[in-house]
């Protein structure tokens, strides 16, 4: 009986069986016995084929019934590769969190479980988060381990191509179409590629930079990954033990090249999507990518994935007097290194990381900085509270922690960021003591749910502090706010108390325009209709359009860090394999399910 005993593997095992039984027969009021009143499911493609988070058990009941009749989930039962059966503390709530394995009519599934006492009943222990994913299909296993490809093509034939041979002729597309087009060569395209090509999906990468990793390259002089080196790996091939806690940008870039080397990824550089057109009744793309060299070429791929970011085009906000200023302007997408400005006067307006960090940059070497504040920012130390968010990836296997982060529905993630932002005050006290008495305008984020919720919704407004908040509090770096400035002048920027911020130099650290923007000009009008808003959240609770069918049949988007494009692509590469096979639709899924 789930209420009368102490051991917690079990509980969770009587759970899974009892949930498997009432699945097979949803009408007979098992299921209703099972989830906690304040209970959640996600379900990631395993049972509804959507991304989608449902709250409250009658809303979960209801969806199970439809699903369980669709999906026909058997074989619940603890998996005993993954991690033991575990009290923990999850948003605040202590549980038992049990990581499972099932299948389904076309595939096989991992899931969490998390059960948690119902006082209302006895005590019973309830569930009070499910998460269900989907892993592989059935029949199209990814080609690893021990049904990895074994080389007969090239590796005994001495009179045919060989495997550099083969390379080549496939990196060429000359007689053929892939059938997967993935616009942007950054972590997000190498994700996806990478999961494509397991699953025997023809993918093609192309970017507009000269060299694989140049969209890290080619980043300011001193860049370094915010967040440690754990929790970034890319799929299939780990980063080396021995590598530092935060990967310089370089590093990264040239690791971007071994992976595509590696991973025999198809990778055209020097090349940039122009356009594209849908046919519906071919069900393909009709697209022109035009080459370094100024040809062009059309292809007719069957899906086209946006990697291009969290957003493509700089945003340069309309400041009507900025013509006047004689000096350099930049957006901070073009600043490279601060050893050009040795001596110099620079004024960096925006507060996000790339403003601190360009401010700082400056500093170091050399030149006097001003930091121009548009709006309230998030400010929180680099070590250990912005690592917080990220302390379960400390412990444990990547699979394991990669399953964790994807199990958090909406609601509990906001409210674990709340604890996590109000413990991190306390640790950065000084620091933020220190800036409000300068005048450094502070947030903490949509209800205090902090940074990791702000790159969600936005995309930024926080900065991580490697040091220059602390030259900013010291007056080391001088601040100003951007609604005290009257205009901008030939030798800087005028402010309303008459005083003249001096400048050879202007940064805009202004963030990117929204992701719909890149799509209205490679797509048109129409298409950004169809699909609508691209990242942030909605009515829903997953983000919209991100990693999923969207309103524009064989249009696909993927972003975020490198955390997220490591756990998304795996489902968006499923749900392109499952199209190809004839296993899902083409067509957008239903609307997200709203709270119950």
């Amino acid at each position: 009986m789930l209420d009368k005993t102490d051991d917690i593997s079990i509980s969770a095992e009587n759970w899974l069986a009892q949930f498997e039984n009432a699945l097979a027969k949803p009408d007979d009021g098992s299921l209703q016995k099972l989830f906690h009143p304040d209970s959640f499911w996600r379900d990631v493609l395993a049972l509804s084929w959507n991304l989608q988070t449902i709250n409250g058990a009658d809303a979960i009941l209801r969806e199970l019934k439809a699903c369980a009749v669709r999906a026909v989930p058997v074989g619940f039962r603890i998996d005993p590769d993954r991690a033991a059966p575990r009290r923990v503390t999850r948003a605040g709530t202590n549980s038992i969190e049990a990581i499972f394995k099932f299948e389904t009519a076309v595939g096989r599934g991992s899931g969490i479980l998390r059960l948690i006492p119902d006082a209302d009943d006895r005590n019973r222990l309830k569930a009070w988060t499910l998460l269900t994913t989907l892993d592989e299909l059935k029949g199209f296993e990814e080609q690893q381990g021990t049904m990895r490809p074994r080389g007969q093509a090239y590796s005994r034939d001495f009179r045919g191509p060989n495997w550099l041979d083969q390379r080549k002729a496939a990196v060429q597309y000359a007689d053929r179409d892939p059938d997967v087009l993935v616009v942007g060569g950054g972590q997000a395209g190498l994700a996806i590629a990478a999961r494509l090509k397991q699953l025997q999906i023809d993918a093609l990468i192309v970017d507009r930079e000269a060299r694989v990793g140049d969209n890290w390259r080619k980043r300011y002089h001193a860049l370094t990954l915010h967040n440690q080196v754990q929790v970034n790996h890319l799929p299939y091939m780990p980063f080396p033990p021995n590598w530092p806690v935060y990967i310089p940008k370089d590093k990264l870039a040239n690791w971007f090249e071994a992976y595509v080397e590696s991973m025999e990824l198809n990778f055209w550089t020097g090349t940039e999507f122009e356009s594209g057109v849908y046919d519906e009744a071919e069900g393909r793309w009709s697209v022109v990518l035009r080459r370094a060299d100024g040809t062009r070429r059309a292809m007719h791929p069957r899906h086209v994935v946006m990697a291009t970011g969290v957003s493509g085009i700089p945003n340069l906000p309309e400041i009507a007097s900025l013509k006047n200023f004689g000096g350099t302007v930049l957006h901070s997408s073009r600043y490279d290194d601060g050893e050009n400005w040795k001596g110099k006067k620079a004024v960096v307006i925006g507060t996000g990381n790339s403003g601190h960090d360009i401010a700082q940059d400056l500093h170091s070497s050399g030149a006097a900085v001003t930091l121009v504040q548009r709006s309230s920012t998030l400010i929180t130390n680099i070590e250990p509270s912005a690592q917080l968010a990220y302390s379960v990836y400390n412990e444990g296997t990547l699979d394991d922690n990669d399953l964790i982060a994807t199990s958090m529905p909406l609601t509990l993630a906001k409210r674990s960021h709340v604890m996590l932002t109000e413990q991190s005050k306390k640790f950065d006290q000084p620091l933020l003591d220190g800036l409000e008495r300068i005048g450094f305008k502070l947030d903490f984020g949509d209800g205090g749910t902090g940074w990791q919720f702000k790159y969600l919704t936005r995309g930024g407004g926080y900065y991580f502090n490697v040091g220059c908040s602390d030259l900013v509090a010291s007056g080391a770096i001088k601040l100003a706010q951007f609604a005290d400035i009257d205009s901008f002048v030939t030798n800087g920027a005028r402010m309303k108390n008459g005083e003249t911020i001096s400048a050879d130099l202007i940064v805009l650290a202004t963030g990117y325009k929204p992701q719909e923007h890149l799509v209205r000009k490679l797509f048109g009008e129409q298409v950004v209709t169809r699909v609508g808003p691209i990242w942030g959240f909605g009515d829903g609770q997953e983000l919209r359009n991100m990693y999923t069918r969207t309103g524009q049949a064989g249009l696909w988007f993927i972003a975020g860090s490198l955390a997220q494009c490591r756990i998304n692509s795996k489902y968006l590469a499923l749900q392109i394999k499952a199209i190809e096979e004839g296993l899902l639709p083409r067509s957008a899924p239903v609307p997200h399910h709203r709270s119950s």
